[in-house]
């Protein structure tokens, strides 16, 4: 299910680094899996974020075998094998072993490769997917990295809380990609806030704000289906990627929820459709403004906004009473009183590397390594934020998980029906605030 490539392809290995995880950075010796120390990987998804995802797992140290790739279209398998192997063809340890009988396509493709004798699965869909991808894998007992976000409604979340229980029983390690959590920076601000040096949190404002993403690619008229179409054109469509807050602006507000050591109990919020307007995009939003509030009464500011020629920063600021601490992209503290701002330097491995390093290494040692939980809850957090921009309505977090409203199909198949559809004008149902139902009554 392709999807551009929004982060390079690392082509040289880095060391196995291990930051704010408690976890060893160097590799147990003994033999991980059939008295070899090869790691074998499977994945399911191959867009560019899958492509990357694999190329990076490839790229971490020790022996890994890509050995099994699954997509819903033969084509995307081709392109992400190609740029696999082209992204890894200078690490040493890497292998790339995908022949034709192990590449599956469909919307059961994710059972295939999961059961072809992989260690590890990437799951990099579209996110609607990704909570039945989890649960089966966790049946199977596979260790996983997957994508963030990891569903796109409440009981999506709900299912991959309940098999991360599964998951943490069995042992499995369980990545989710979102990498602020393994770039040194965030991790020492972060820290730093924790400890109270930079005073007590009062508020936070965070911010995706964008020209946008990619064009919708398949033309109706060339699809077979409307679900190959949606599924062609997933970003636009709320049951596949939950809106660009569920996508994208997750990774914001996830550091704020990381800073505040928890996640909100409510939120109000709006949001609309300004400038994408033609039929082709879909049911989503191309703004959205929320403010969530924690059980400490904070409140964390939120705009997300796919608009050319606006104000578009993609960061994320805390106001404590000592001061204002930017994060990323550019670190800073500025104290009151203080006319000169600490500067605080990129350092540290690339991110989306690095969290591939330290699965990998907890993989390898036999750590616990669990990141399910938190991904859930900060997609749930995004999924609120759309709930309340939506409807127009406060909602509380405990509504929101318990009477959140299921969006996704009833049967994956090319001939099923998705579950919106365009009206006679060719123009899907868009929500309206004050209109639109987005809880059980």
């Amino acid at each position: 299910m392709s999807e551009p490539t929004r982060r390079d392809f690392l082509k040289t290995s880095s060391a196995a680094v291990v930051l704010g995880t408690g976890l060893l950075s160097s590799i147990s010796s003994r033999a991980y899996a059939d008295g070899s120390d090869e790691i074998k990987i499977g994945l399911v998804g191959c867009g560019g974020r899958g492509s990357g995802a694999a190329a990076q797992a490839l790229s971490t140290k020790g022996k890994v075998k890509l050995v099994s790739m699954g997509d819903a279209f033969q084509d995307a398998i081709d392109n992400s094998l190609r740029n696999i192997q082209k992204a890894v063809s200078g690490v040493p340890d890497a292998e790339v072993d995908v022949e034709k009988s192990r590449q599956f396509v469909g919307f059961d493709a994710y059972k295939q490769v999961i059961d072809s004798g992989v260690d590890l699965v990437i799951l990099a869909t579209p996110p609607g997917l990704r909570p039945i991808h989890f649960e089966y894998a966790v049946a199977q007992g596979k260790n996983i990295f997957m994508e963030k976000p990891v569903a796109t409604d409440a009981p999506g979340v709900q299912r991959v809380l309940d098999a991360s229980r599964k998951a943490k029983e069995k042992g499995l390690k369980v990545g989710v990609g979102l990498q602020r959590h393994h770039q040194k920076p965030y991790l020492d601000m972060v820290k730093r806030i924790h400890d109270g040096e930079l005073g007590d949190v009062r508020a936070l404002r965070v911010y995706w704000n964008s020209a946008g993403v990619w064009e919708p690619r398949l033309k109706r008229e060339d699809a077979k289906s409307e679900m190959e179409y949606q599924v062609r054109n997933w970003y636009y469509y709320n049951w596949l990627s939950g809106d660009h807050i569920v996508e994208q602006h997750i990774h914001n507000l996830d550091v704020g929820n990381w800073i505040m050591k928890g996640y909100p109990v409510s939120c109000n919020g709006m949001g609309g459709r300004e400038v994408r307007k033609d039929p082709k995009y879909g049911d989503i939003f191309d703004h959205h403004a929320c403010e969530f509030t924690y059980e400490d009464g904070t409140v964390m500011m939120s705009q997300c906004r796919h608009i050319k020629n606006c104000w578009n920063p993609v960061s994320e600021h805390v106001h404590t009473t000592k001061g204002i601490i930017d994060l990323g992209p550019s670190f800073r503290v500025s104290l009151f009183g203080n006319d000169k701002p600490e500067r605080i330097r990129e350092e540290g491995g690339n991110p989306y590397q690095v969290e591939h390093d330290d699965l990998f290494a907890a993989i390898r040692a036999g750590q616990p390594y669990t990141e399910a939980d938190n991904g859930a809850m900060s997609t749930m957090t995004a999924i609120l934020g759309r709930m309340c921009s939506y409807s127009g309505k406060v909602i509380k977090m405990e509504d929101a998980l318990a009477k959140g409203l299921d969006i996704m199909p009833k049967e994956y198949s090319w001939e099923a029906t998705p579950p919106v559809v365009p009206g006679p004008d060719g123009a899907y149902p868009v929500p309206v605030p004050g209109v639109t139902q987005v809880l059980k009554s």
